[in-house]
């Protein structure tokens, strides 16, 4: 027991409260209780939002094409989907060409209810970074897109030795970043 003690005096404090996971956790939290106060529908989950988003944005489309869109998991959009249809806000049925995969569509109430929930959705993200000028709003999902690359060989590449604040410097890193990825992908 002594020698944890001994080994924990010396070695730095790990504080867990501080790491990016548990922060951006908390962040999250802070999001949806924001969201669950302000959307109009109480029913509507912010994931199911999402997929209603996705369809409204791509049309008619498969489960698997959601779930890479919305960049949820099948189970947890099988059950949104259970959810939305039984709502009335979306239409399954078979693919023509292959009677195994469903075909997802947005149903005129779900268009409707996306119509009466955008203003409270931008008003969410406002509030949600209300508490961060202008330049630390645009950093913020900068970051979180960066964060959120799917590219693993993009998640390997150390940081940038500088950041640039500003609206179109951070917009022409982030036109850099992917010209970069590209051109390794083609290479």
């Amino acid at each position: 027991m002594a020698r944890s003690r001994e080994r924990g005096a010396t070695a730095p404090k790990y504080d867990f409260s501080e790491q990016v996971g548990h922060l951006l956790r908390r962040a999250y939290q802070r999001h949806v209780a924001i969201f669950q106060r302000v959307v109009p529908d109480s029913r509507l989950t912010g994931a199911q939002f999402c997929v209603l988003c996705a369809l409204r944005d791509h049309g008619p489309v498969s489960m698997s094409e959601i779930c890479r869109f919305t960049a949820i998991d099948q189970a947890t959009v099988r059950g949104i989907l259970e959810r939305l249809k039984a709502r009335d806000l979306v239409a399954t049925s078979a693919d023509a060409i292959d009677r195994r995969k469903v075909i997802v569509a947005l149903k005129p109430a779900g268009d409707a209810l996306l119509d009466d929930i955008m203003p409270a959705a931008q008003h969410i993200s406002e509030l949600t970074t209300a508490g961060l000028n202008p330049a630390e709003q645009l950093a913020l999902l900068f970051l979180l897109r960066k964060l959120s690359d799917d590219d693993s060989e993009a998640a390997a590449e150390p940081a940038s030795d500088e950041v640039q604040i500003g609206d179109e410097s951070i917009r022409q890193t982030r036109r850099s970043d992917r010209a970069a990825r590209s051109a390794r992908a083609r290479a």
